[in-house]
């Protein structure tokens, strides 16, 4: 297989930063993030583009990072929220995942994604409503999230050691640590 040893999905405020920083160092590789690619690319960073651009724009940067991403990297790779959105991005992690790859959703209920996402400006399409919102994206994104999967793991109300903990456990057979 090549490309990411793991890629990691789901809705904002899910802990795919959190976990998959914490997944890369127990693994000992090296962890990158398509928002923060995009942000490097632009000079921008998300919020400002979603505000500047539009989110069309974005999701068009966000596409092209990903492609980019699954082809170049190796180690574990965060995907932004509505990455799954993109038919194209789809695709390609259904093939990466029929090859042997890793993408494991980080699934969470909105209660908790809620609690944790507050009020944060860098979500850009949360400003408004932030709960109303993390309900519908929930509802709709939920089934672009199981399309591309192939582990789902619950995030909500647990610590992120258990989470990283069964992350590990499902990426053991793939990671020779």
């Amino acid at each position: 297989m090549t490309g990411p040893a793991l890629v990691l999905v789901g809705p904002p405020a899910s802990g795919k930063t959190t976990v998959g920083t914490a997944v890369a160092a127990a693994c000992g590789l090296p962890f990158r993030d398509t928002d923060r690619d995009v942000e490097a690319e632009t000079g921008s960073s998300v919020s400002d583009l979603f505000v500047q651009q539009g989110e069309p724009h974005f999701r068009a940067l966000e596409e092209q990072a990903v492609a980019r991403a699954v082809a170049e990297h190796t180690g574990v790779l965060a995907l932004g929220g509505g990455a799954v959105t993109s038919s194209a991005t789809r695709a390609l992690l259904v093939a990466h995942g029929r090859a042997g790859g890793t993408v494991v959703w980080l699934d969470i209920d909105v209660a908790s994604a809620a609690r944790r996402a507050g009020l944060s400006r860098d979500r850009p399409l949360l400003a408004v409503n932030p709960r109303a919102m993390l309900r519908t994206m929930l509802e709709q994104r939920a089934p672009l999230y199981a399309e591309v999967a192939t582990q789902r793991v619950s995030t909500a109300g647990r610590a992120p050691e258990e989470v990283v903990a069964e992350v590990l456990a499902v990426l053991a057979p793939q990671v020779d640590r």
